[in-house]
């Protein structure tokens, strides 16, 4: 006969799978006839742009493409600095032996290099190196019996646990869009570079819905038909709401921003000003903390009891802390002397993670490439710089054993050229690290009841407790009680 049961019903969401791979994206553009030839390559810069991601039977596929600007000297008498706005389109596969079509899929990008090379006057090949890390999840709804109806003297072994049940998830389409204005002055001739991020990231939770606000910050350097080069910096307010029931100022928030589309174009040269239109898709899971009593054992001195068990694997404790680490040093580069500087492309790498207890250690290095007027190249021309960096962060309950992913955003950064034509740099890295534990549950299942048990025919008995022995075990084995044992 089935034993009735209480439960709590859960959701539980796992991690089946992760892995971190770096991809080479390589393909050809053409110079459009209205440009001149190009003579060489100044600087090239993208950012990449993801239209879709499907997880399949033990694989999944990613379309996007890395929206590219490549600054050339022009092969003209005045040997004038140009430049093309291309495309790279990609489509890439990763093999994931456990991924399923109904699970989900998390994934980061990082543009870690990009160059061109010139293959005649009228065709560049362009080659990038993307790091992808992936990260695939299943939910599953599970009951977890905590306690019995029927049967009065059942005894039961309890583990009280603390774990993270998914409360639900969404996702939501923000157009950040705005005209930005330049110099009256300046009559702009075409965009020579473009760098965009998202910045200033917080949300809220209020009335079944998850307030999400960021800045979008997009830097322009542009060419003038005078042929000066200036730059635009602009931040345009990124808000938008996602949908998800019961959440409460308790709930954990993972939420995740990703680039689909990117426009930007110069108006007429009477309007002064360039529009910017950025498609973004805003992801969130939503989790909640509980704390569940969960029946390890079972037994009834009186009755026999037959019950199957199931061990389940879930998520406990998910985190997330930020700590941001300070680049304060001065560098001389002979190259730029004097010069104005235009701009920095900067790209934090992490080479080395090491998890030890309670504490992180980071190794890695920011590449910094500087941008900066120079009359040898015709007016542009750049340099680039390692800086490595040691960064040890402190976080408490974190071991060997944790789940751990690391994202890097740069935060404030400022780059002076000083008297002495030395350049002091002050760079902020802000590192935000997301960790949780994997947790075993043994669940119990489909309880059944059978024959009574005689009575104990013997007053006493004599019993010599072994290496192993609880309380538990040996009240079981002889159908007695802990609280028996004990008194």
């Amino acid at each position: 006969m089935t034993i009735e049961t209480t439960r709590d019903n859960i959701c539980i969401n796992q991690i089946i799978e992760q892995r971190k791979d770096n991809f080479i994206i390589e393909g050809d553009a053409i110079i459009p006839d209205i440009k001149p030839d190009i003579l060489s390559t100044i600087s090239t810069s993208g950012t990449i742009c993801i239209y879709k991601k499907e997880i399949q039977d033990g694989k999944i596929k990613i379309d996007g493409t890395i929206n590219t600007y490549i600054m050339y000297l022009a092969d003209s008498e005045t040997n004038n600095i140009r430049s093309i706005n291309t495309n790279l389109d990609f489509t890439q596969t990763i093999n994931m032996e456990k991924a399923k079509s109904n699970m989900k899929i998390e994934n980061t990008f990082t543009l870690k290099e990009i160059e061109c090379k010139v293959l005649n006057g009228r065709k560049v090949n362009i080659k990038a190196i993307v790091e992808i890390e992936t990260k695939i999840l299943n939910s599953e709804n599970v009951d977890i019996v905590n306690g019995i109806e029927d049967l009065k003297d059942v005894q039961t072994l309890n583990d009280n646990i603390n774990i993270n049940t998914l409360m639900g998830e969404g996702n939501t389409k923000i157009y950040a869009k705005d005209t930005l204005s330049i110099d009256n002055i300046d009559n702009l001739a075409e965009i020579m570079k473009s760098n965009i991020r998202i910045i200033n990231k917080e949300s809220k939770i209020s009335y079944n819905k998850i307030l999400i606000k960021a800045d979008l910050e997009v830097k322009l350097l542009y060419l003038t038909e005078d042929n000066r080069i200036n730059t635009l910096q602009k931040t345009i307010p990124i808000m938008g709401f996602i949908d998800i029931k019961d959440i409460n100022d308790d709930s954990v928030c993972n939420i995740k921003y990703e680039i689909k589309n990117v426009l930007i174009k110069p108006n007429n040269v009477e309007e002064h000003s360039v529009y910017v239109e950025v498609e973004l898709d805003v992801y969130c899971q939503a989790y909640e903390n509980k704390q569940l009593a969960v029946i390890q054992d079972l037994y009834s001195p009186t009755v026999d009891l037959t019950f199957e068990q199931k061990r389940i694997r879930a998520m406990q404790k998910i985190e997330c802390m930020q700590e941001t680490f300070n680049i304060r040093e001065k560098q001389v580069i002979e190259e730029i002397g004097s010069n104005k500087l235009y701009d920095v492309e900067i790209t934090p790498i992490i080479s080395s993670q090491n998890i030890l207890n309670d504490r992180i250690m980071y190794e890695g290095e920011v590449m910094l490439n500087f941008i900066f007027a120079s009359s040898a190249t015709g007016g542009i021309d750049t340099k680039r710089v390692n800086i490595p960096f040691n960064f040890n962060m402190e976080t408490t309950g974190i071991n060997t054993t944790t789940n751990v992913n690391t994202a890097i955003e740069v935060g404030m950064q400022d780059f002076i050229i000083m008297p002495d034509e030395s350049i002091d740099i002050k760079l902020d890295l802000n590192f935000t690290v997301e960790y949780s534990k994997n947790l075993e549950i043994n669940v119990i299942q489909n309880i059944q009841s059978g024959e009574n048990r005689t009575s104990n025919p013997y007053s006493m008995t004599i019993y010599f407790a072994k290496p192993g022995d609880s309380l538990w075990k040996i009240a079981k084995k002889f159908r007695s009680t802990v609280d028996n044992i004990a008194k």
